[in-house]
């Protein structure tokens, strides 16, 4: 078939095999150019076909050489529909790895359920060295609790009052103002049982009672921060309520994991193109500016630079694990330089539909978004008849 982008909102409905592969080829090629030399042996990365976790996932094994088993939550593809972008995604990265003679696996299904857990624990028991790195990087909008069954659902809202902003309406790419509605306290605590700690607790306790984590194993979850611009929906709202939470479980991991030379970090990463952001008010216009300012100055990153860095320098390099005084692993520190923060903030106050194009970067946001999806990827010939299926061979079920 002939596949076209189709969006609607902040979610591009169809996606592209072949761009979908050439994006993680291309990530796989950077990631051979940079070596992570004190690598792990084995990692487990959950939330693993898209984003930085994707990306944590080829930084460390095409990078350093780690065997590694992802978790991820996709639809497969058949002959009459194209699968979502992650199973494409993992497809590739899987055949990549074969062919490196690299360890690797996969399983897919809802990582926030027993199930998950019990066949994952089994899987690595089995086939895998004893788990030296843990990666959270699960991005849900739903979740239903193992145990009682209850479902959540994360809303992206400010707290105690309303918030009045700009925003960004992607498809026309117009500018206009936005009134937020404040998050009841029963969607704060919905939106802390999806994004919070808990299921990382729950990930690390099977991982350790199943007998798969090696003695010293570090785990990571991701979180962000940003400027005062984006707190009020971000940082105080009911996303800031949750990543608290994780703050917390990484506090009380790291206690547990101490005991055997290990620790567990929440790692703040730069904002980029991610399905999860697209979808957060306020975000996909900040993003737009800060690419626009980054490109500039030269200092731009994405995912996989961010994640070879993270592996490469601040926790597998010479000097270990770097954290500052809040047990944090900052990688946001070229974003939040203070001549970047004060030029973003001043395109802010000016910004509109008639200028956003020459004032932002909004044309390079539209692309990374569909190349999300493996649309405008350099190469690909979209005119092409392409077969959506494509198996992973090494999928556990």
């Amino acid at each position: 078939m002939i596949i076209r982008p189709r969006v609607r909102g902040f979610v591009c409905t169809t996606t592209h095999p072949v761009g979908c592969a050439r994006n993680v080829e291309s990530q796989i090629e950077q990631a051979r150019r940079r070596s992570v030399a004190r690598a792990p042996r084995s990692v487990l990365v959950l939330g693993s076909s898209a984003s930085y976790g994707l990306a944590s996932r080829i930084a460390l094994a095409f990078g350093g050489g780690a065997a590694t088993f992802g978790v991820f939550y996709d639809r497969p593809p058949s002959a009459r529909r194209p699968g979502t972008a992650g199973w494409y995604n993992t497809a590739t990265f899987e055949a990549a790895a074969a062919r490196a003679g690299l360890v690797s696996a996969c399983y897919n299904g809802d990582a926030f359920s027993h199930d998950a857990k019990k066949e994952v624990v089994a899987a690595l028991k089995r086939d895998f060295p004893p788990v030296e790195c843990v990666v959270n990087s699960l991005a849900a909008p739903r979740r239903v609790h193992p145990d009682t069954g209850e479902r959540f659902a994360s809303v992206l809202k400010p707290i105690g009052a309303s918030y009045l902003t700009k925003t960004l309406d992607t498809a026309k790419g117009e500018v206009a103002g936005i009134e937020l509605s404040p998050a009841t306290a029963e969607e704060v605590e919905a939106t802390v049982a999806v994004m919070g700690g808990e299921d990382w607790r729950l990930w690390m306790k099977a991982l350790g009672d199943g007998g798969v984590l090696a003695p010293g194993c570090r785990t990571f979850a991701y979180s962000y921060i940003g400027p005062e611009l984006t707190w009020p929906i971000y940082r105080d709202g009911s996303i800031g309520r949750a990543k608290a939470d994780l703050r917390r479980t990484a506090r009380e991991l790291d206690r547990e994991l101490a005991k055997t030379g290990g620790g567990a970090h929440i790692a703040v990463l730069k904002a980029i193109v991610t399905q999860a952001s697209a979808a957060i008010p306020v975000v996909p216009l900040y993003i737009s500016i800060l690419y626009r300012v980054m490109k500039d100055a030269g200092d731009h990153e994405g995912a996989i630079e961010q994640s070879l860095r993270l592996y490469a320098d601040m926790v597998y390099g010479g000097c270990g694990v770097q954290a500052d005084e809040e047990h944090l692993v900052r990688l946001d520190d070229l974003e939040m330089k203070s001549g970047t923060q004060a030029e973003v903030l001043r395109v802010w106050g000016s910004v509109a539909s008639g200028n956003l194009r020459s004032v932002t970067d909004f044309d390079g946001y539209r692309k990374a978004f569909l190349q999300l999806f493996g649309f405008e990827v350099p190469g690909v010939d979209y005119d092409a008849d392409v077969d959506p299926v494509v198996e992973i061979p090494t999928l556990v079920s």
